[in-house]
């Protein structure tokens, strides 16, 4: 159970603000709490009472108070982010020695773990802007989406934005191969299929592999091919709570999984061949995307089908025109990934459109 006593919230800021001050001298409580803190990433401060050095009480971003401290803080000064933590769902004396103590919040366990570890990891990681997040998807089979997507992200990480690249096709074949990572260290998706919750950002980027100074989520070579909706959601909520960019290579197939990526997209690109058929072919995509996608505009590949250009493919599409995507050969035997050439034509369209869509999160 977790009760709100007042809507004040801790203070936050943008990057890694520390672990959270336990004050109990009740053992096993104090073994749980180091147990959720644990689980959120955080390393905590503990005390009996209230801490002898100055400004420890009002300078910690999360203050945790056992039940059996409420007395031996009660003279402390007042600040915004205290939890009274308790066991006992019967004592209705709680909520007294939480007014007393000006606590925000009563939480009683184990009801309100989840609640807690997520209160910890938002503390620890601190709470910025979220990542802005595009999501590329073909018109058709072989379009050119995994190709824009990594050019994306290289050009955004070559401008010295956080970047993480997310490779949600499983049958694609591997963006770290396109990339030229494929035996890179590192977690790939099949690793995360038991996630539940609150996964935390920091720990979910440093276990990635690192290409082209961006971390990379992607398939391994196993016949794993489908990860649950809940570990999909929980993972890309933690990449983009680190703020930044975060670029995802989607397939054309919109099953559950993609369905809980599209929710948390801020932007879709949908890559179109300017001939009919692949005009056709994309007008099911965005059918299908756009009932889960808010913001889907169209990119368009030539080489251009007589009667055809940008505008008129996007018209035909009835979705906004982000402009002509070029051709860029590309070796695949250890050469330069797509976008890998920072003076490429491809580079200088994705480096036109990181100017107009600035990395800064929320609205486009």
């Amino acid at each position: 159970m977790a009760g709100a006593i007042t809507h004040d919230r801790p203070p936050t800021a943008e990057g890694r603000q520390g672990g959270p001050l336990i004050v109990t001298e009740d053992g096993e409580l104090l073994d749980d709490l180091l147990r959720l803190c644990a689980a959120a990433g955080a390393r905590p401060e503990v005390h009996h009472g209230i801490p002898d050095r100055r400004g420890g009480w009002e300078a910690a971003p999360l203050v945790l108070v056992g039940d059996d401290a409420a007395p031996r803080v009660r003279g402390a000064a007042r600040r915004r982010g205290v939890v009274l933590v308790g066991r006992d769902q019967d004592d209705s004396g709680v909520w007294r020695r939480a007014v007393e103590i000006g606590a925000d919040h009563v939480l009683v366990l184990p009801d309100g773990e989840q609640w807690l570890v997520d209160r910890i990891a938002d503390v620890a990681e601190g709470v910025g802007r979220p990542a802005l997040t595009v999501g590329v998807l073909g018109g058709r089979g072989g379009a050119g989406a995994s190709t824009l997507a990594c050019a994306l992200a290289l050009t955004s990480a070559r401008d010295g934005k956080r970047t993480l690249l997310v490779d949600a096709d499983p049958l694609g074949g591997g963006l770290d191969v396109l990339l030229g990572g494929e035996t890179a260290e590192g977690l790939r998706w099949p690793a995360f299929a038991a996630s539940r919750g609150r996964v935390g950002g920091g720990a979910l980027e440093e276990s990635l592999p690192e290409l082209h100074a961006l971390r990379i989520l992607s398939w391994d070579r196993s016949d794993a091919v489908t990860v649950p909706p809940q570990a999909v959601r929980a993972v890309l909520a933690a990449a983009r709570r680190r703020g930044g960019a975060v670029v995802v290579d989607l397939p054309r197939r919109i099953d559950e999984g993609v369905a809980e990526i599209l929710a948390q997209l801020d932007l879709g690109l949908l890559v179109v061949p300017a001939d009919l058929r692949s005009i056709a072919a994309a007008g099911r995509v965005a059918a299908s995307a756009g009932m889960v996608l808010r913001d889907l505009r169209v990119v368009v590949r030539g080489p251009f089908a007589p009667g055809l250009d940008d505008r008129e493919v996007a018209r035909l599409l009835d979705l906004p025109l982000v402009g002509e995507v070029p051709a860029e050969r590309f070796p695949t035997d250890g050469g330069p990934p797509p976008g890998g050439v920072s003076r490429g034509p491809l580079a200088r369209f994705c480096k036109a459109f990181w100017a107009r869509v600035p990395v800064e999160g929320g609205h486009v």
